[in-house]
């Protein structure tokens, strides 16, 4: 094992420009942070200028009926939603965007119109404008404001991260698929092949199609697992010194001057995140086999995402179907 060197440490931004709300100026993070307080059903706030160039991550916090979207690791927006109502819940997980579509309508639904529509399973979860009544009543999807939709659209690319976490309304009970359970575009469950008890790690380039990369590390496992275009590509033993219990989410991103750091966030709402500073150093602690950090280093490029979790990695073939992690090019 050796230290994967090409994990930087993370490098906080700040910044403070004018930009505009719903109705209303916000002129740096903190006021940013006040107006998303104070949001009521229908409402959003959107400050792009804050950070204009970068990944954007979408977080979307079905307990709180939140969306926060950061753009290279700085909040520039909030939004109220309404995510899936019982019977219809909206399914947890990290998610890339499989397509986006701005005149989009269901084909599931009387061809019901999903304006700025950003798919994140193909059995018909997406990111779209939809009706606030304030609390949830999709079938599944995450409704947004018209007009913050539309921005949004405008904001993300294909392959961009999105993440859904919490719940809404009473508990429910749901197959648990650990971390990965990816689907096809069929909707079932994609093979996995765990590593022999002689294998320290496996990386296969034919596996999958060039396209973002997604990197999942589960500390309750020791295992990596590596996607690509939606597939599994890779998996690696891993160890790691002091891992952390929250959940985090690093994406790799670039200074102004072109130079990359890791953007790092616990996920919103996460009960072991709250107060609880990241420690930045945390993926320069992580051990793996040569052969593992080589190929990283070829591939990683601004905008490859890293889980960091507690969850299993281990596939459980009995889950509803998730496409997690996967993408289309």
């Amino acid at each position: 094992m050796r230290s994967l060197a090409v994990f930087a440490a993370f490098t906080a931004l700040a910044a403070a420009q004018p930009a505009l709300a719903q109705g209303e100026k916000v002129s740096s993070v903190v006021e940013l942070a006040q107006k998303a307080e104070t949001l009521k059903p229908g409402q959003w706030v959107w400050a792009p200028e804050i950070s204009p160039e970068g990944p954007v991550v979408v977080y979307v916090d079905l307990t709180r009926q939140i969306a926060d979207i950061y753009r290279n690791g700085v909040r520039i927006g909030v939004s109220t939603v309404s995510t899936g109502k019982p019977g219809h819940e909206t399914p947890t997980g990290v998610f890339a965007i499989l397509q986006k579509d701005r005149n989009h309508h269901s084909s599931t639904y009387n061809n019901a119109p999903m304006p700025f529509q950003q798919r994140l399973t193909w059995d018909g979860v997406a990111l779209h404008a939809g009706g606030l009544p304030g609390y949830p009543e999709s079938h599944g999807c995450v409704h947004l404001p018209y007009k913050f939709a539309e921005q949004l659209f405008g904001s993300t690319s294909m392959g961009g991260t999105v993440i859904v976490q919490g719940r809404a309304g009473a508990p429910i009970k749901y197959p648990a698929g650990g971390v990965l359970s990816p689907a096809t575009a069929s909707g079932l469950p994609e093979n996995y092949r765990p590593l022999a008890a002689d294998e320290t790690f496996r990386w296969d380039d034919e596996a999958a199609e060039p396209g973002p990369l997604s990197v999942v590390i589960s500390t309750s496992d020791n295992k990596m697992v590596v996607m690509r275009s939606g597939k599994e590509i890779a998996r690696s033993r891993i160890e790691l010194d002091g891992a952390p219990s929250e959940t985090i989410v690093a994406t790799l991103s670039f200074d102004p001057d072109g130079t990359l750091h890791w953007s790092m966030v616990p996920l919103p709402g996460h009960h072991d995140a709250t107060g609880h500073p990241i420690d930045p150093s945390v993926l320069n602690r992580l051990r793996m086999p040569h052969g593992m950090i080589t190929r990283l280093r070829e591939q990683m490029t601004a905008g490859t995402h890293v889980l960091l979790t507690h969850a299993s990695v281990n596939a459980n073939t009995t889950a509803v179907p998730l496409t997690v992690m996967a993408a289309n090019d």
